[in-house]
């Protein structure tokens, strides 16, 4: 076989190898956007079901609840589980429900009325 004929063949493996980098490397790229879209959408659904808490910024005021999920408040700890907002329920009966979110719904509990956010004050868990 000739140098130049060769050279060609060679040509054309080193444009079908290129081709096939280029392929892995969509490739790659679009498992690593399935991968973090994977993730988003399972830290969305843990955020769906546990509740978090904003703090009072009054003397006088009390906490209020929140979904995971509630855009009203962003910033804050980690969040809780149902047997968590039980104790924050009972340990602190002032704690207020947010009217956006609406997290008696997702706790399975009657609209509280204002300021009445306690287990032993008619809300029960069901």
């Amino acid at each position: 076989m000739e140098i130049a004929d060769r050279i060609e063949k060679n040509r054309i493996l080193l444009e079908w190898l290129e081709y096939q980098v280029a392929q892995t490397r969509a490739t790659i790229e679009r498992l690593e956007h399935e991968e973090t879209e994977r993730k988003r959408r399972l830290d969305q659904a843990v955020r769906e079901t546990r509740w978090k808490v904003q703090p009072t910024r009054a003397v006088q005021g009390h906490p209020m609840l929140h979904r995971g999920d509630c855009g009203q408040y962003e910033r804050g700890g980690g969040l809780l589980d149902r047997q968590d907002v039980q104790l924050l329920l009972q340990d602190s009966p002032g704690t207020e429900m947010c009217d956006i979110c609406r997290p008696w719904g997702s706790l399975g509990i009657d609209k509280p009325t204002a300021r009445d956010a306690r287990p032993d004050n008619g809300v029960a868990f069901p």
